[in-house]
């Protein structure tokens, strides 16, 4: 016998809120992960981060109880270290999801010890080095985005190379800004693509490149969001790139990828796997 299944399309949206005592970007992230199991639901997120007194845990509760009296009961996830003020959240007439208060004890007796119970250590800028490391990824990657620059570009730690328009750009800003990976990125254009050889300021670093790719339904539809009509975005030109560029990436053993249905944190993992060693490198000279 088959489950019935209630039609969730006339409903109103679940508020969702999300609460942390720094960005709130990791308690997103994992609530956003959850939330994904519920398609045929629609949601209303509020992120709420920096909640560090009891004050504005207070203030917090009140608004979130008034919203309970809505048409949908809130969703609340958090992740608030400091037991006053994650004991007062949790003062929430609501369904409350503590990824720290939750699991913190399991850890803890899994140890023997206590965890420092530190606000902010995830985003705060922790390890110094690492830190430097990852504002330094981040200014390499735009200096060398797209080709613009290619001095010292040998202290690159991976070099994406693809046509226009297939996604380097915001995966080597991901890969910075989250990894610390100095990421240079290579526009492969017409004549670069008529050759088979590598691109000469390539030519060294082969060992270092991975290819992105995407479908040629996709990447005309994104190049005629921006030129539409041209030649540049017409089907038989993105076509002919993007049969190209993968006859280079076998031709020179250069793995890639097609990002046309990836998201970034999906298509830098890939990444990732292929290059295991630079994802745990964090010796780069950031002087």
């Amino acid at each position: 016998m088959t489950a019935h299944r209630p039609d969730l399309t006339d409903s109103p949206p679940v508020p969702v809120y999300v609460l942390s005592d720094s960005t709130g970007i990791s308690a997103e992230t994992m609530a956003s992960a959850l939330l994904l199991q519920f398609p045929a639901v629609t949601f209303e997120r509020h992120v709420l981060p920096f909640i560090t007194t009891v004050d504005e845990a207070r203030a917090v509760v009140e608004r979130i109880d008034a919203d309970s009296r809505g048409p949908a009961q809130p969703l609340v996830f958090m992740t608030v270290v400091d037991e006053t003020v994650r004991t007062e959240l949790r003062r929430c007439a609501v369904p409350t999801i503590d990824f720290v208060g939750d699991h913190m004890p399991v850890i803890e007796k899994a140890l023997g010890r206590h965890g420092d119970h530190r606000i902010a250590a995830l985003h705060g800028t922790g390890d110094q080095k690492r830190y430097n490391r990852r504002m330094a990824a981040v200014e390499f990657a735009i200096e060398h985005d797209d080709g613009q620059s290619l001095r010292a570009l040998e202290k690159a730690d991976l070099v994406l190379i693809a046509p226009s328009r297939c996604g380097k750009t915001p995966t080597s800003m991901f890969l910075a800004l989250q990894h610390g990976l100095f990421v240079a990125n290579y526009p492969l254009i017409d004549e670069d693509l008529e050759v088979d050889d590598l691109p000469r300021p390539l030519t060294e670093l082969r060992d270092r490149c991975f290819g992105l790719v995407s479908s040629p339904q996709r990447l005309h539809e994104v190049r005629s969001e921006r030129r539409p009509g041209s030649r540049y975005a017409s089907e038989q030109q993105v076509v002919w790139e993007l049969t190209r560029a993968q006859r280079m990436y076998r031709r020179h053993t250069i793995p890639f990828v097609d990002t046309s249905t990836r998201s970034v944190e999906e298509i830098a993992t890939i990444i990732l796997q292929k290059f295991p060693r630079a994802g745990s490198s964090t010796d780069k000279d950031v002087s």
